[in-house]
């Protein structure tokens, strides 16, 4: 950093926030280099630095630890968004050093700053947050946010560097249609993630541009996991377990049911992804999703859930009220589980397993299909199992990481082993429910060759422990689904089923 007659091992006193104290650094070079000769650059924090916005980081996180936040959201707002976003600053925790920084703009300006520039960070994200994400960086020479009832944004933030530096006396890096206002006062621009057509509305030169590195319409996509959509297929098997396979309006109505459920669970899964920003960040996997990863808009996300899941039960209920009414509580169950239940030891797991079956309950509604008893309790044995293959799996690798506990969740690594024996013990059940099934009028009267059915039990007793092994020896993914669709083995298994009931001769 530029030096007034200090010498090269002297402590810099660096200002870290307008109105504020000063933070010693220690060993920062002072001698004047040719970085010293540019105006100080500018750069802005939401949406540029990080890929996302604190506002509605702290937003999330605040309703997330007390939902009645929300009734006092509209107060706050009128006393003004610097109100608002003290008050979410004060309630909602951010861990900056988890945020999704955008790497190529941070490369920069480390390199711009050790040639000497001074290096500015100006948002309209509260102070406190700011300065957090300054110590953390330790890139910024100063620090300009919103504070004492002042918003910095738009034309405010632009008065407020004039005010600081002088018209023209800076550049400034910034990503939104906001700027414009603080570019028609700097002498460059650095835009971030603007598209060619936004680049040419830039009013002065730009110094440099970074270009969108995401596709936002791609990650939409990934944020609704349509892989996910696989476990929706279980609609069908009211369907095929009364062999109603003939019936048009039956087929057509299951059909839709798999679309209205896929719809739904889409929305659930983006919701979940917004209130598990902390955890899924400090996950070495879940992190790379498009939400933790900044990847979407936080505002779209939050408007995105509702609509998702609002357009699925609708589609629902348009074929059967009935499954209207099942595909609501579907979401009721995993709001309450995004937002209490996981926390809680098998709880979690059970609700999991619960979710699941409510698939085949949505299949069973939209043909008009009674379930069996023996279906029902089949399907919560086996997917309790799997729900627990999914914790036993994400616990070997809490372990791998020297982590004692997972994070967000009451699982401890020494609770590994019990949940094996619980999972192990599951999946035995479920077989056993399954071959007491066969036993039933159901099966007997059901299929030319009953006694064929058999052959399925050691298959799906192979199927099962396969998995426990796996999962025993690590080799299983935390998402048993995303091991299922991978897994040459599992394919042949789950044709060698296929095979065996059209030996037995569907009536």
């Amino acid at each position: 950093m530029p030096s007034h007659g200090a010498g090269e091992d002297d402590e810099a006193v660096i200002p870290l926030s307008t109105g504020g104290g000063a933070v010693t650094l220690p060993g920062t070079a002072l001698a004047a280099r040719d970085g010293a000769l540019d105006p100080p650059l500018v750069v802005d924090l939401d949406g540029c630095l990080i890929r996302t916005d604190l506002l509605m980081e702290t937003l999330v996180d605040a309703l997330r630890r007390d939902p009645r936040v929300a009734l006092r959201l509209p107060g706050w707002l009128l006393a003004g968004r610097a109100r608002l976003k003290a008050e979410l600053a004060a309630r909602g925790a951010v861990d900056v050093g988890a945020l999704p920084y955008h790497p190529g703009l941070l490369a920069w300006l480390r390199e711009e700053r050790a040639r000497g520039r001074r290096i500015v960070l100006a948002t309209a994200s509260h102070r406190s947050l700011a300065d957090a994400v300054a110590a953390h960086l330790d890139v910024f020479d100063e620090v300009i946010a919103t504070s004492d009832g002042v918003n910095l944004k738009g034309r405010t933030k632009a008065d407020a560097l004039v005010a600081r530096f002088g018209a023209g006396n800076f550049d400034y890096a910034g990503d939104a249609v906001a700027d414009r206002a603080v570019w028609q006062r700097a002498r460059r621009a650095v835009p971030v993630g603007l598209s060619p057509r936004a680049l040419g509305r830039v009013p002065v030169e730009i110094a440099r541009a970074f270009p969108p590195d995401v596709s936002r319409g791609r990650a939409a996509v990934r944020a609704m996991r349509p892989h996910q959509w696989l476990k929706n297929l279980l609609v069908f098997v009211p369907m095929l377990a009364a062999h109603r396979w003939g019936d048009v309006h039956v087929v057509g109505a299951t059909v839709v049911a798999f679309i209205a459920f896929g719809l739904c669970a889409s929305g659930a899964y983006v919701a979940n992804d917004l209130f598990d920003l902390a955890a899924d960040r400090g996950h070495p996997r879940k992190r790379l999703r498009p939400i933790p990863a900044g990847a979407l808009p936080l505002a779209f996300v939050a408007a995105a859930a509702p609509l998702l899941a609002v357009a699925g039960v609708a589609l629902g209920a348009a074929v059967h009220l009935e499954l209207g009414a099942v595909l609501a509580a579907y979401l009721a169950v995993t709001l309450a589980y995004s937002w209490v239940l996981k926390r809680y030891v098998l709880l979690d797991t059970m609700t999991l397993a619960g979710l699941y079956t409510t698939r085949l309950l949505a299949g069973g509604a939209a043909g008009g299909i009674v379930l069996s008893f023996w279906l029902l309790a089949f399907s919560v044995f086996l997917f309790l199992s799997l729900g627990m293959v999914k914790r036993y799996s994400e616990l070997q690798l809490v372990e791998s990481l020297n982590r004692a506990a997972a994070h967000g969740r009451d699982y401890r690594v020494s609770d590994r082993t019990l949940l094996g024996t619980m999972g192990v013990s599951s999946g035995m059940v479920a077989v056993l429910v399954f071959a007491l099934y066969l036993q039933s009028p159901a099966v007997l009267d059901g299929y030319l060759r009953p006694r064929a059915m058999w052959l399925l039990c050691p298959v799906l007793l192979y199927w099962i422990n396969r998995m426990w092994i796996k999962a025993g020896r690590g080799e299983m993914h935390d998402d048993p689904l995303v091991f299922a669709m991978r897994d040459r083995a599992g394919h042949v298994l789950l044709a060698a089923m296929a095979l065996i009931i059209v030996a037995a001769g569907p009536l």
